[in-house]
């Protein structure tokens, strides 16, 4: 007597009761994320008029004062340079110190710089911002231990400035950076360290040649995740940059609760992740046919 049969004819049922229990997330993703994307397509070609409330209509005409203004054109380009630029430091610091913090030995100093790195994370941006400000306003902690040691003899104008940006968002960004990288390293075997160094490669070859391809995975999602964040910030550069240093989020937010032009706030939040989306896919693309990993 087969005594199998029964169980192999319930399985696709059992399958199809589990397949249920997906039916919560996803329900919250189409009414969390889809749904206001949906929303926010619409009300980005809508017309707008300060006498409504509600925008109707449709036209591109809130795209093509984007794409015809040097102003805007200038604050994308600023907002991608600063995200690359934040993302490339995080991705120098970062790797060495999550190759060492995945090689180290004792348990104890492992738990706590792992412990070091997220703690930071705890925090709010707008937290992290304002201690920045006070450690690079001009009378601020830096400025004063400059002059204090006699390196400068009047203060530096560092706050409210692109490179105060940078500094703020690295910040806030190498976490994210260092904790993606430990978990790739923490995955790659001594083993193929050993065998690349007792055939006679060099240190930086074995890094360059063996390490980095086996961990690409690992840099192509911390990167990604700095770029995204970095792309999309708003308290950093609002508390460090000041009213002066633009960038897309801030005019994403001064559109929509300063001037009241949702149609075009919503247009410029679409351009922004309509860049930020395409410029992934590249990057992807470019790496898989280069590594053949991501």
């Amino acid at each position: 007597m087969d005594t199998s049969a029964p169980s192999l004819s319930r399985r696709p049922a059992r399958r199809f009761s589990a397949g249920w229990l997906l039916l919560p997330s996803l329900t919250l993703v189409l009414a969390g994320l889809v749904l206001p994307l949906v929303m926010m397509g619409r009300t980005s070609l809508a017309v707008f008029d300060p006498g409504q409330v509600a925008n109707e209509g449709l036209t591109l005409e809130n795209y093509t004062r984007f794409f015809g203004d040097p102003f805007y054109l200038w604050i994308l380009a600023r907002t991608l340079t600063v995200a690359a630029s934040c993302t490339l430091v995080c991705l120098v610091l970062g790797l060495p110190a999550a190759y060492i913090l995945t090689r180290l030995t004792s348990p104890g100093l492992k738990t706590a710089l792992i412990l070091a790195t997220i703690i930071p994370l705890l925090m709010g941006n707008a937290v992290r911002a304002a201690g920045w400000m006070v450690l690079l306003s001009d009378r601020g902690l830096v400025n004063s231990a400059l002059l204090y040691t006699g390196i400068i003899v009047e203060p530096v104008r560092i706050l409210y400035t692109g490179t105060a940006v940078v500094i703020g968002l690295i910040a806030v960004l190498l976490p994210f950076m260092i904790i993606s990288l430990q978990s790739v390293f923490e995955g790659i075997g001594e083993i193929y360290e050993e065998a690349a160094l007792s055939l006679g490669a060099r240190p930086w070859a074995m890094f360059f040649r063996v390490l980095l391809p086996l961990a690409m995975p690992g840099i192509f999602s911390g990167c990604l995740l700095c770029f995204v964040l970095a792309v999309n910030a708003y308290a950093t550069p609002v508390l460090i940059g000041g009213p002066s240093f633009q960038m897309m989020a801030p005019k994403v937010y001064e559109q929509a609760i300063k001037v009241y032009n949702w149609p075009f706030a919503a247009s410029l939040a679409f351009i922004l992740m309509g860049v930020t989306f395409a410029l992934t896919v590249l990057s992807s693309v470019t790496l898989r046919k280069r590594y053949g990993m991501v």
